[in-house]
């Protein structure tokens, strides 16, 4: 086993293009207590700064509003869900990302819609009124919020408008006329708004530079550029979930990319982009979301995806996820991090983990990043490399062996270092092992469900090493199981012993 010499000068700064946006089901699921639990504990250890979901305009949010009573007929906007759920939002220090979609039954042009809770997914009937929707819901927020803090929030036309099952026909043409709309009747409420679109699934690559033809023609904005991808092959269905082939583990990082090499020396390709869903799978009933193999998959694209894009959101934060229906059991292959009662899925720990990274980047491979803060402390994180469908089983355990520089912030050399280490693989820091072994059960029981909150949290260990006199260094050999992802936390130890401690006399045996 080689050694990886980690440097003393960091060779970047680490991104934070992995926590900018996260991902949640349509926008009325903010009314619920578990769903608002399940983001205060993820904004507690992770922090992301936006949040986006389909449906600020499903009926069931109520924002348009017809009426014809005694007389008086007209449309009425309201506001209420809206600014509950917005007011929740801020309240736990996340903002939203504006996605503006589906389409209000009374300005849809066709009945045709998707998911379990029919969003509709038709163009409006007439876009002077959709205009005059969109224009009333931002001058709103700004008028409640603030013109400072409204104009944080992007804000985004659709979702893939390139599958028929999001938008009718799939339309290029249509989706054209409605982002040329939108975007133009943003700019109108306030020019300081970041617009952008298309929002395209995976692979939309015919849509990319006709999309940049049609906004250079019509003089329409564009300020950020999205889109969506995911990992997996066609669904195999069977009651209640699926199971698909999985791409290599490159192909997220490789959809990153593809845009900007599309769009070659377009404009579009200059523009921030926004990857506003990614995942393994882009099904939610998938149970490779609940596995030590998502969060091991998923490592390098969380470390390398900012190199790529401005911001890639994970899909979703929590398995309050209602698109194929209410989910059968607590475990069912759900995108959350979080399944229903805040149990935590080894992807979690992934973003736990990264979240406790250094700024500063000392060295970066196929299996770990370095990281230091500003306090001198060493943050690594490392995991097990796996493939897709395709590639080689991996083996039981993986090992690699870093040397790594510590030193106190004034340039001094600890004579010890603490070394802390938290893991999450097959077995450890795993409640959908565990789940396993209790019988898979739909509903768990109080005690069944503190078994699962425990198994949960990853495996600590602790110890003491030496800091090699002279050189500063700290060999630091791992080995990891399964499937591993791990975190280790090295502090530099100034020791404060007293000179009359003697531990050996604890038990009296001296």
């Amino acid at each position: 086993m080689s050694t990886v010499v980690v440097p003393q000068t960091p060779i970047a700064s680490q991104s934070d293009a992995w926590r900018k946006v996260v991902g949640t089901c349509h926008m009325v699921m903010g009314l619920r207590k578990d769903y608002l639990d399940s983001l205060r504990v993820v904004q507690a250890e992770i922090g992301f700064e936006h949040i986006r979901g389909h449906g600020i305009f499903h009926d069931w949010m109520g924002v348009l509003r017809r009426y014809d009573v005694a007389g008086h007929a007209g449309t009425r906007y309201v506001w209420t869900y809206l600014d509950q759920i917005v007011d929740a939002y801020l309240e736990v220090g996340i903002k939203p990302f504006l996605e503006l979609g589906f389409m209000p039954e009374a300005l849809a042009s066709g009945p045709e819609t998707v998911f379990w809770w029919k969003g509709n997914i038709t163009p409006p009937a007439d876009y002077a009124e959709w205009n005059a929707l969109v224009a009333a819901t931002l001058r709103h927020l700004i008028a409640r919020y603030g013109r400072d803090e409204v104009l944080s929030w992007p804000v985004e036309v659709w979702n893939e408008p390139s599958l028929p099952e999001f938008w009718k026909d799939a339309s290029k043409a249509e989706y054209f006329r409605l982002y040329e709309e939108t975007a133009k009747t943003v700019k109108d409420v306030d020019a300081g708004f970041q617009v952008g679109g298309p929002a395209t699934s995976p692979q939309a690559d015919d849509w990319y530079v006709p999309f940049a033809e049609h906004t250079d023609a019509t003089d329409t904005p564009v300020d950020f550029f999205s889109f969506h991808a995911y990992a997996t092959g066609p669904a195999q269905h069977v009651p209640f979930g699926v199971y698909q082939t999985m791409h290599g583990a490159g192909s997220l990082l490789e959809q990153f990319a593809r845009p900007r090499t599309i769009l070659g020396g377009h404009r579009l390709a200059s523009v921030p982009h926004h990857v506003t869903e990614f995942n393994t799978s882009y099904r939610p009933d998938n149970p490779v979301h609940d596995t030590a193999y998502n969060a091991a998959y998923l490592a390098p694209t969380l470390v390398g995806g900012g190199d790529l894009v401005d911001s890639f959101s994970y899909w979703t934060f929590s398995d309050m996820f209602e698109e194929q229906g209410v989910p059968a059991a607590i475990f069912h292959g759900g995108f959350g991090l979080l399944t229903h009662r805040q149990i935590k899925k080894p992807t979690y720990h992934l973003y736990a983990f990264m979240a406790r990274l250094g700024t500063q980047v000392l060295a970066r491979g196929d299996d770990h990043l370095v990281t230091r803060h500003d306090d001198g402390r060493i943050t690594v994180l490392a995991w097990q490399p796996v493939g897709g469908t395709d590639d080689p089983t991996e083996p039981d355990t993986h090992t690699l062996r870093l040397s790594i520089p510590l030193t106190r912030p004034d340039g001094t050399t600890p004579a010890t270092a603490y070394v802390h280490r938290r893991r999450v693989n097959n077995h450890d820091g795993n409640a959908f092992t565990a789940w396993q072994q209790l019988g898979r059960p739909a509903s768990p029981t109080t005690r069944q469900l503190d078994r699962l909150y425990e198994a949960a949290e990853p495996t600590v260990t602790h110890h003491a090493t030496d800091v090699a006199p002279g050189i500063g260094r700290i060999d630091l050999p791992l080995t990891l199981a399964h499937h591993e992802i791990t975190l280790i936390e090295i502090d530099p130890v100034t020791d404060e012993t007293p000179t009359w401690i003697d531990d050996t006399r604890i038990l009296g045996r001296f």
